[in-house]
């Protein structure tokens, strides 16, 4: 399976020449979407999902049951479900984001286990009960403490860990968020540049 990061959430996953697209939010290059079959939403903030590009994409696109997402036909899907997405097998898990500040922002978030391997979990730090191979951690955000971004990667502890929700950082923050979870997990841990793949 093909991995590629554009920016922020965004990660593109390819096999078997079908491509899956998740959170493309309105940070994320439009390249991101070219040949799509279908997209996995975690969540309806912006930084997620692009109501405007999907709209106009025409493929199926999943996003949590509970989620408030006016101008865009979604599939609903609750925590727990299992489905094949462009021919990958997923499973969702967690259900809530998590809290910025006194509960908010409080909407349903599902986190993506895809073929049983890679692990998107969208704006939570839920732990999954089965083991990860590729870990998508977010480095970054106003719900998140870079210590507890690296004690969610010791949790899930996958053979690989890839950066994401790293777009408010600048290149200062993004060096000492990266030697951070270089040093304190044993993980292979790597930033993918926005078009990177692995």
């Amino acid at each position: 399976m093909r991995t590629t990061k554009y920016t922020h959430a965004c990660v593109r996953l390819e096999k078997d020449g079908r491509v899956l697209v998740i959170d493309p939010g309105m940070w994320s290059e439009p390249a991101a979407l070219t040949g799509a079959d279908a997209v996995l939403v975690t969540h309806e903030h912006t930084d997620h999902i692009d109501v405007l590009r999907l709209a106009g994409l025409g493929v199926p696109v999943h996003a949590p049951a509970e989620s408030d997402i006016p101008g865009l036909e979604v599939i609903r899907v609750s925590p727990g479900a299992e489905f094949l997405a462009a021919g990958f097998r997923v499973q969702a898990v967690g259900g809530r984001h998590a809290s910025v500040y006194d509960g908010q922002p409080g909407c349903a978030n599902l986190g993506y286990v895809i073929d049983e391997a890679v692990y998107h979990p969208g704006d939570s730090l839920h732990v999954p009960d089965q083991p990860i191979d590729t870990l998508l951690v977010p480095v970054h955000g106003s719900w998140v403490k870079t210590a507890e971004a690296i004690d969610f990667v010791k949790a899930i502890a996958p053979r690989r860990a890839f950066a994401m929700h790293d777009a408010q950082l600048n290149d200062r923050g993004l060096a000492s968020v990266n030697g951070w979870f270089a040093e304190a997990t044993t993980t292979d841990y790597r930033y993918l540049r926005p078009g990177e793949s692995a």
